[in-house]
């Protein structure tokens, strides 16, 4: 099985949640059991909504923080609860080795998280050109010719 990386838009838009997690479920579904592996961040949206799915068909979860301060610093209150949950079921977790979270060690997240998987889902509206974390990772990927699913289902939106 393959090992399947997440990134995506954090800032979803109202019932925009529900369609994408719908969509994850789908595309996971030919992967579930205990072979299947999922790799994230768990910033909030797409990778928390890839990391409930990935434990709800069985599989394990590979969590990788972009700094020392990300856990403490970076995730709201009304999330906490959900992050800590999902941090405790991961099977691993690496933390980076950088003090700040920000743009650059965001991107050495999404890098490391490419160099432990074999497959990356993309919850991207494709509408950011290169500007954002998630357009960084995918362009990274393409590169080194990893596949590539993009998931953005009909009706979703950012905030």
């Amino acid at each position: 099985m393959p090992r399947i990386g997440i990134t995506g838009h954090v800032r979803l838009a109202e019932g925009s949640a529900e369609l994408i997690a719908r969509a994850l479920y789908t595309a996971l579904a030919p992967y579930a059991g205990a072979d299947l592996h999922g790799v994230s961040s768990l910033a909030a949206g797409a990778d928390q909504l890839f990391a409930i799915a990935v434990l709800a068909y069985g599989g394990s979860l590979e969590v990788i923080l972009p700094a020392r301060d990300y856990q403490r610093d970076q995730i709201e209150a009304a999330n906490r609860q959900l992050f800590d949950d999902l941090l405790s079921r991961a099977a691993s977790v690496r933390v980076l080795d950088r003090k700040r979270s920000g743009p650059h060690a965001y991107q050495a997240a999404g890098e490391e998280l490419l160099r432990r998987c074999d497959l990356l889902f993309a919850v991207w509206d494709e509408a950011d050109g290169r500007s954002s974390c998630t357009s960084h990772v995918v362009a990274a990927a393409r590169r080194i010719g990893m596949p590539v699913t993009v998931i953005w289902p009909k009706g979703a939106r950012r905030r």
